[in-house]
């Protein structure tokens, strides 16, 4: 062995190692930026995703299922994305679902199958799975709208999951007694094994499930040997990601803060974190690795489902901003609820995520209405609040403070810069900034990546 030392050895030497001298801290590495929901979801997110993901390294997925639905219009070309990260769609970048995602491996690979039709070539070379995601079986399917059923009956109303088998995934992930991707992909017999317990389990619960055990294994033995090329170790893979040479990592929330276990309006949630938490446990990223947190919220408000929305239109002004805007969820086909832009929300979703900036989306649909209001405030028996309520008969009973905007009345859906916007719709912007205290990056005005308009 040669005791002879470089320049750059020397350079890399720790000098204070051998003297007792504290020890310099290294340095953190690459930020991951991360993109999250700060409404009830179908905000958007995809297309701010969209617009990093072109210079982006790597794209990640850290928390929910094929409940998410991103749409991404590129080059004339819609591509509905519901597992995949959005960023698959660059060629040059790798797409990491993470260990906190939940996999339906049918619907991971009829996504990828269904988008290669319409031109995304190679999805499979640019993508990694986590070999500690859990799976979502079908039986978790057909359990989850078992679940909605006697929700139904026993109390008058559902959750209004997207039956995907999400919340009884998590559900056997929590219970320990789910499988995950590194199950499937070791000893198939004892995979086989854990496999008939969990359907026994659920069998003793809704003694209606019927599951064909012998084909489901049959199926999952095939997907197991097309996902086999594409499973790395995601802990060891984010941290070679974050400490390797420099690169452009991204996080791409699904669902949204009102929707988070945590913090959202439960029960009428998701079942797992969608706020920037799950991005550190859903990855493995340690808090230093988190970069800028852009914040998505539409510029008015809307929720899919039940559950309380205090700034809700049931008249005109909520249909309006139904037709408009197209309300219809990409992954359950449900119309939306529509109502005025909630900054109660907003700021609540600031709290919790610390955005460093906002992507206000879809301003073009308020383009025709004379005038626009905003929630900035609630109160309950003629009292303000200062936060925002944990009880959901509390939410219901909120009435809200608005200001009144006058509307601009002009079409701005051929802006592509900020003075293209017309003066009352760039007041409505920065009273927005002003109120939630975070600048408002981009501006949405329509469908496609251009619409998207750069304030800094």
């Amino acid at each position: 062995m040669s005791l002879t030392w470089s320049a750059k050895d020397h350079k890399n030497s720790n000098p204070s190692a051998g003297t007792g001298q504290k020890r310099q801290r290294n340095d953190a590495g690459n930020k991951a930026t991360v993109v999250l929901g700060a409404q009830w979801g179908d905000e958007g997110k995809g297309k701010v995703v969209d617009l990093l993901a072109t210079e982006a390294d790597v794209v990640c997925r850290c928390q929910g299922g094929n409940n998410a639905g991103h749409t991404v219009v590129v080059d004339g070309k819609e591509y509905d994305f519901h597992l995949l990260p959005s960023g698959i769609i660059n060629p040059k970048s790798i797409s990491l679902i993470g260990n906190g995602v939940v996999i339906h491996l049918p619907g991971l690979f009829e996504e990828g199958d269904k988008n290669d039709k319409k031109g995304l070539k190679g999805w499979e070379k640019r993508l990694i799975v986590s070999d500690r995601a859990h799976i979502v079986f079908d039986f978790h399917q057909v359990v989850d709208g078992l679940q909605e059923t006697e929700r139904q009956a026993q109390e008058g109303k559902n959750i209004g999951t997207t039956k995907k088998g999400i919340g009884p995934a998590y559900s056997s992930k929590a219970s320990r007694t789910g499988l995950r991707v590194c199950d499937l992909l070791g000893d198939f017999k004892d995979f086989s094994t854990r496999f008939k317990n969990l359907v026994h389990q659920y069998q003793s619960m809704y003694p209606s499930l019927t599951v064909d055990v012998e084909d489901q294994l049959k199926k999952l033995k095939d997907y197991a040997e097309r996902l086999r090329p594409m499973v790395r170790d995601g802990v060891y893979y984010m941290y070679e990601a974050l400490h390797g040479p420099p690169k452009k990592i991204l996080v791409e929330g699904a669902n949204a803060a009102l929707l988070d276990i945590d913090f959202g309006t439960y029960p009428f949630v998701t079942s797992s974190n969608c706020t920037v938490g799950g991005a550190c446990t859903g990855l493995g990223i340690p808090p230093l690795n988190i970069g800028d947190v852009f914040g998505v919220a539409k510029a008015y408000t809307t929720r899919v489902g039940i559950g309380a929305f205090p700034t809700e239109q049931l008249n005109a002004v909520g249909e309006l901003l139904q037709t408009r805007g197209h309300e219809v969820g990409v992954t359950t086909g449900r119309k939306r609820r529509c109502g005025w832009l909630d900054l109660v929300i907003v700021r609540y979703a600031h709290m919790i995520n610390g955005f460093t900036a906002i992507a206000l989306t879809k301003l073009d649909i308020l383009d025709v209405l004379d005038e626009i209001k905003v929630g900035v405030a609630y109160k309950l028996n003629g009292k303000r609040i200062p936060h925002f309520p944990a009880n959901m008969d509390v939410l219901q009973k909120v009435e809200v403070e608005y200001e009144t905007f006058p509307g601009w009345k002009t079409d701005t859906s051929a802006a592509r810069k900020w003075n293209d916007l017309p003066a009352k719709a760039q007041n409505y912007i920065r009273f927005i900034e002003n109120h939630i205290g975070v600048p408002i990056k981009w501006v949405g005005v329509g469908k496609s990546r251009e619409c998207m308009i750069q304030m800094f």
